[in-house]
């Protein structure tokens, strides 16, 4: 990979600062320590490969080796931040890195028929922003995600290329193959991550090395998918059950080894997996739901409508995927040494507050997705203060931090240290609802209708059961779209479920979002909006990679579908 300057430190040498050697659990993301050996001095063990391949994901890739601090200090505010923000999850009213603008729809229709546009639609501001110079004074909001998946990569990459030179203590084979699968499952995750995101992307599976042969989307998608596999595989191969969750215990940090965090079993692991490549499937296909009606179609997309293969694949991967009880892959604040910290981390830590302090402002159309006296919304919110601002961001609600403690009740964010658990990749709500999307699509409306009131109860909403109620597809797919927005907040899947469903895309072309609620700046209610939002579907590539590294290929590195 080519970056410029500024952040030209992601070769497989410079990323040695974030590792340690013999040092306590509590400070082993500590990337500050003077006395950081070389990779080669340092990576001649197995503590020092363990301590490297932890590094590797959370500080290089979550972390972004400080490269995140731009808004919050990780990929799960800045870069999930975006996506949410383009959910219509949380609005924004900061200048830096465009959050203000990328979220902004094109126009609104109120509901006395005013129309009122967006003078800076986001293909434009995406396309002006994208250059070198935008980049180095912190205006290009497509870069980030772009840095920390590939740095991501390659640091995993660096550590492939280290494993089998390494003698491992106990179950040689099966510590080994511990540390190659945690490799491989990350792998997977950063190309999901760059796949879902953007338009072209590279495939990059030599440490230190790069290469303009640019592909579309889908081949970066496929590549996720192989390293998925690759790390089931190599999980199956594991024969010490013992010397796994020795070396997995070394590879996950203590702190995150908590609630629904801590070391899966090699089976909850393969769940785990089975549930990131239906969220492949899902998030790179159309399935339109536009103004109630499930047949709509999208006229103009980078990608293709799902078909019924596609259903059964993903309802036969999420009937094998997390259960209510599995370990997932989570992560804490500490008081130090933290790839997150407790107050800006996270998107939910950025809109926990009083809304006129706080980074992001809880959406009104993400609290309309709430059913009347859905106990997380009452216990999750209040309307102290009512946040004012132009067009689609003045909302009536604050998040409680840590919610008003209703017991069983999910809590949406919190700042107080240690206490929100982010969920980094899949998990039981996600699972469950892809899988009840699934059954409706192919015609079982009541068993996804179930599913949908599985997850409801988890959180402990307490509302009534909708299954059994003889509800349509349209109407079973209302409840389905409104529980996703609900209980995935956060997870950083709601901006391709929005796009999936057609609600990003340009009503010109089938898309669109209809019935709004919208409060003007002047305090007036609105409440059958349409907004056309018009996103890009699938990103540019960062200018970043695409002016230092041109392509040579003739897969082309801006979106063709945006003039």
């Amino acid at each position: 990979m080519k970056f410029m300057t500024k952040y030209n430190f992601f070769s497989a040498v410079c990323f040695a600062a974030i590792m340690l050697g013999g040092v306590s659990c509590k400070d082993q993301l500590d990337v500050g320590n003077p006395n950081a050996p070389t990779i080669s001095a340092n990576v001649s063990n197995e503590t020092g490969l363990y301590q490297l391949a932890q590094g590797g994901v959370y500080i290089n890739g979550f972390a972004g080796n400080g490269q995140d601090g731009w808004l919050g200090d990780s990929y799960f505010s800045l870069p999930v931040g975006y996506q949410e923000l383009m959910a219509d999850h949380v609005g924004a009213d900061a200048s830096n890195n465009q959050v203000t603008t990328i979220a902004q729809p094109d126009y609104i229709i109120l509901d006395d028929g005013t129309k009122v546009t967006n003078s800076s639609p986001q293909v434009g501001i995406i396309r002006s922003y994208n250059s070198r110079a935008a980049t180095g004074n912190g205006n290009n909001a497509i870069y980030y995600q772009w840095l920390n998946m590939y740095s991501l990569n390659n640091a995993c990459n660096t550590v492939l290329s280290l494993v089998d030179g390494i003698k491992f203590s106990g179950d040689a084979a099966s510590r080994a193959n511990t540390v190659k699968a945690w490799c491989y499952w990350w792998k997977g995750y950063a190309y999901a991550s760059i796949g879902s995101m953007y338009y072209a992307g590279l495939i990059n599976d030599v440490a230190g090395t790069t290469n303009g042969n640019y592909v579309l989307h889908d081949a970066i998608i496929n590549q996720s998918n192989t390293y998925f596999n690759q790390a089931a595989t190599t999980l199956t191969g594991i024969t010490s059950v013992t010397d796994y969750q020795t070396a997995l215990k070394q590879l996950i940090p203590v702190f995150n080894q908590v609630g629904k965090g801590g070391i899966p079993t090699v089976d909850m692991w393969k769940r785990n997996i089975n549930t990131m490549l239906a969220r492949n499937i899902v998030a790179n296909k159309l399935a339109p739901f536009i103004n109630g009606n499930p047949n709509a179609t999208i006229a103009k997309s980078s990608t293709t409508a799902m078909t019924a293969a596609d259903w059964n694949s993903v309802l036969t991967l999420t009937t094998n995927g997390i259960k209510k009880d599995d370990i997932v892959f989570t992560g804490r604040s500490t008081d130090k040494n933290s790839f997150i910290s407790a107050n800006g981390g996270t998107v939910a830590a950025l809109t926990t507050g009083v809304n006129n302090s706080t980074t992001f402002k809880i959406s009104e159309r993400f609290i309309q997705s709430y059913n009347a006296g859905d106990k997380r919304f009452t216990n999750n919110f209040n309307t102290a203060n009512t946040y004012k601002n132009n067009y689609i961001y003045t909302t009536r609600y604050n998040v409680i931090n840590g919610g008003l403690g209703t017991a069983g009740v999910a809590v949406l964010g919190s700042t107080d240290v240690g206490a929100y658990e982010l969920f980094i990749a899949g998990s039981y709500e996600e699972n469950a609802l892809m899988q009840a999307e699934a059954n409706m699509r192919l015609g079982n409306i009541e068993a996804g209708l179930t599913l949908v009131d599985a997850v409801r109860a988890y959180q402990g909403a307490g509302v009534t059961a909708v299954a059994g109620t003889g509800l349509t597809l349209a109407n079973a797919l209302t409840e389905l779209t409104k529980e996703s927005r609900v209980a995935l907040f956060g997870r950083g899947v709601s901006y391709y479920n929005n796009r999936r469903w057609g609600w990003t895309y340009d009503i010109a072309n089938g898309g669109g979002s209809y019935g709004n609620t919208v409060i003007t700046a002047a305090g007036v209610i609105n409440k059958n909006v349409t907004i056309n939002y018009n996103f890009m579907d699938y990103w540019d590539v960062p200018a970043d990679e695409s002016v230092l590294n041109p392509t040579t290929t003739s897969v082309v590195t801006k979106n063709p579908n945006y003039n």
